[in-house]
């Protein structure tokens, strides 16, 4: 495990480093073009009136930002119980085989408890053996029987278009 580290709750002034944060996962996955948010909406998104997700922050002991996780709840309809989705977990390259990973899981492993989930799950890329061999590791099972779907820009809006 991590020495001399702490996980948080992130707040309103973090809203920078997340997105810090969000755009070097990005670049991790060659994915860079697809992160376009911006501060206002993860602000919003994450402290405005109605808050979509939560994060957590894995923080070196002087305080350096080292991983964070981001998730929210999801409700599953045959345990009737909700769960928690991990959408992203990071952590930078120089904090990596420290236990920064397996602390933010843990900690997302026990609010899950806490809170009466039944669950908690995630989707990793198909060639981040990295990441498949951690979770793996930590007792998580790959669901090879599922597979994920996604609307998104034109597709989506042209398909809400049709419930007018």
């Amino acid at each position: 495990m991590a020495k001399n580290f702490r996980i948080r709750g992130a707040e309103p002034a973090d809203v920078p480093q997340i997105l810090t944060f969000i755009r070097e996962l990005a670049i991790y996955e060659k994915l860079e073009h697809e992160a376009v948010g911006s501060e206002e909406q993860l602000h919003q998104h994450l402290f405005g009136k109605r808050p979509y997700a939560e994060v957590i922050l894995g923080e070196t002991e002087s305080g350096e930002p080292a991983g964070f996780a981001l998730f929210f709840h999801n409700y599953s309809t045959f345990l009737t119980r909700p769960g928690i989705y991990l959408e992203d977990l990071f952590v930078r390259p120089q904090f990596r085989g420290e236990g920064f990973g397996k602390a933010l899981l843990l900690h997302l492993a026990k609010l899950a408890v806490e809170r009466g989930c039944g669950r908690l799950e995630w989707a990793v890329l198909d060639w981040n053996e990295p990441a498949i061999g951690f979770y793996e590791a930590l007792g998580a099972r790959m669901m090879t029987e599922w597979r994920t779907f996604r609307l998104t820009g034109d597709s989506l809006e042209s398909l809400a278009a049709q419930a007018s």
